[in-house]
């Protein structure tokens, strides 16, 4: 049967199949302690496209990157049979971790992939070090979010059927303050995998708010956010500040919500400090 992903415009790692049945891709690059990458949703998403331009500094720091495609999306399997709440993705991630025989590392989000760090965290304290948050969901109802203008705007374009160079540029430029910072390759990238993804990844996607129990969690914590974000309300950086004990936010105008992108030198430059502390 022809894999719809062996011809994305996107490096080849390795794949790991749970004992769900469900096949992860992931690359995994460099040695030392573990980084866990986990990306944002939206159509095309994928580890690489998210973090190509922040890993490659963290393997020459010396730690293990695991950039990992979530399930629905980069080469990873897209199940049109499932719900993509917040417990399918937490519990792909435990059981990719302990297939790796990774017992801890640190958790490194972007909005979706903040949250699934948040919920990680939340169901397995003992296993992670720090956790490193840019704009992270979890923190606001789904109505707030779906009250963006980042978000209104994907809805729309994505309800419009198959993606195009042009509808995806749509999506993206909102992501960024700075819209010039767009590679053309990013969107070709993401076009390739939108195709790809099922309907019900998104229809399906339920994060719930964790503000509460954000107290529970010890772990230090480095957080980003824009204040232009039009996707996740940057409000939610002292939501996590007022409730988590051992947390630091870097907030940055002039900045959408890809901070790892828009300040990539400085993103890169505070999250090794971080992790070297």
């Amino acid at each position: 049967m022809n894999n719809p992903t062996q011809d994305l415009p996107l490096p080849v790692g390795k794949y790991a199949t749970l004992d769900s049945g469900l096949t992860l891709h992931y690359l995994d690059i460099g040695e030392g302690p573990v980084v866990v990458w986990l990306h944002g949703s939206g159509p095309g998403a994928s580890g690489f496209s998210n973090f190509k331009g922040n890993y490659p500094l963290f393997e020459q720091a010396g730690y293990r990157n695991i950039v990992l495609d979530l399930p629905g999306f980069g080469r990873s399997d897209k199940p049109d049979d499932v719900n993509y709440d917040l417990d399918f993705f937490v519990g792909n991630l435990k059981s990719l971790l302990d297939q790796l025989d990774i017992e801890r590392c640190t958790l490194l989000g972007n909005s979706l992939g903040g949250a699934i760090a948040l919920g990680f965290v939340l169901a397995n304290p003992e296993r992670i070090d720090k956790l490193i948050l840019m704009a992270p969901g979890g923190v606001e109802e789904r109505e707030t979010y779906f009250q963006m203008e980042g978000i209104v705007r994907m809805v729309e374009t994505y309800g419009q059927g198959p993606m195009g160079l042009e509808q995806m540029r749509k999506i993206m430029t909102l992501q960024l303050f700075d819209s010039s910072q767009l590679q053309e390759s990013l969107l070709a990238e993401r076009v390739a995998v939108a195709v790809t993804q099922p309907a019900n990844l998104f229809s399906t996607m339920m994060v719930p708010n964790m503000t509460e129990r954000l107290g529970e969690i010890s772990a230090p914590i480095l957080g980003f956010w824009g204040t232009n974000d039009l996707f996740n309300p940057p409000a939610g950086a002292f939501k996590i500040l007022h409730n988590a004990p051992n947390a630091r936010f870097t907030l940055l105008n002039r900045c959408g919500h890809w901070v790892q992108v828009e300040h990539q030198e400085l993103f890169n430059r505070q999250c090794l400090e971080f992790l070297a502390a």
